[in-house]
């Protein structure tokens, strides 16, 4: 199987996104990539492969392929799409307060794991006028790209960030069965990313969810790779990370602004997942090495 190497498809300069039109999608064969790509139908009709499973498309059809995850068009009639690749760990700008919105997580994460289980019927499904507006925010992406004039970067970052925002916020307003079961696990992880400093429970995430303890357990883990506190603790220790790298403020003054009432509990868990004490890791941000 092919896997798409970064270096073939972003520009030499290494920007991280670009803009693919396929007008129509030719055969291709079985693929992976290295990135990530938002893929939105344009036209015509055809069938989406992912591994053992088919699904047919139809214009307005929306949805995100991860790195590593092969895929493949088949029985294509006329079948026009966009593909928006991007590699969200290169992008020069901070996703900012998208990750605060449920349709992102729902669109961006939650889908593309759950797409076998609810048979691709979880995917978003864009109405004429909202693709209308989708393809004119890729024409402008599309144009920084192209004449990657004074700024670009800037401008194509912020026009992606705005695509990706319009996308999950039509997601959120989603009414089959299955996309609103996945908004619901969306909810709870966009309380946590919203309110990551204040006191949060799991029974008030399970409430959130509207599922069974047990159930919003299995599907917050199988989809984030870990259960809900200990995702909570990540986020906690990377917002400290950046407090200790861009602030003066003590530890435990850090410790109390992110969410930990203890700062001695503070650092095991700092220790833990980052391989070093808080201080450590604020001096090695000072002198460009990590130390442990």
């Amino acid at each position: 199987m092919q896997v798409l190497k970064k270096q073939d498809w972003f520009h030499q300069d290494g920007f991280p996104i670009v803009v693919e039109r396929r007008d129509p999608q030719q055969p291709f064969g079985l693929h992976s990539h290295e990135f990530s790509e938002i893929v939105i139908i344009t036209g015509g009709k055809g069938e989406h492969i992912t591994g053992e499973d088919t699904y047919e498309l139809a214009t307005g059809d929306t949805f995100v392929i991860g790195p590593t995850r092969p895929h493949d068009y088949l029985n294509m009639d006329q079948l026009r799409l966009i593909n928006v690749l991007f590699d969200a760990d290169d992008l020069p700008m901070t996703l900012n307060d998208l990750p605060s919105l449920p349709g992102y997580h729902a669109l961006f994460t939650l889908e593309p794991a759950w797409r076998k289980r609810h048979g691709f019927n979880s995917r978003l499904q864009l109405s004429p006028p909202e693709l209308v507006h989708a393809i004119t925010l890729v024409d402008q992406l599309d144009q920084e790209l192209s004449t990657r004039g004074s700024g670009f970067g800037v401008m194509a970052t912020t026009t992606f960030l705005q695509l990706a925002t319009f996308l999950s916020r039509c997601y959120s307003k989603s009414r089959n069965p299955q996309s609103k079961s996945l908004l619901r696990i969306a909810e709870a992880i966009s309380l946590i990313e919203r309110h990551y400093a204040d006191p949060i429970t799991l029974d008030e995430l399970v409430e959130i969810s509207g599922m069974s303890r047990r159930n919003f357990l299995r599907a917050f883990e199988a989809t984030m790779g870990c259960p809900p506190i200990a995702y909570l603790i990540r986020l906690r220790v990377r917002q400290a990370c950046k407090l200790l790298s861009q602030t003066d403020k003590t530890i435990t003054e850090i410790a109390l602004a992110v969410g930990f009432s203890d700062s001695n509990y503070f650092s095991r868990q700092f220790r833990t997942l980052m391989n070093s004490s808080p201080r450590k890791y604020r001096n090695s941000q000072k002198f460009g090495r990590v130390s442990s």
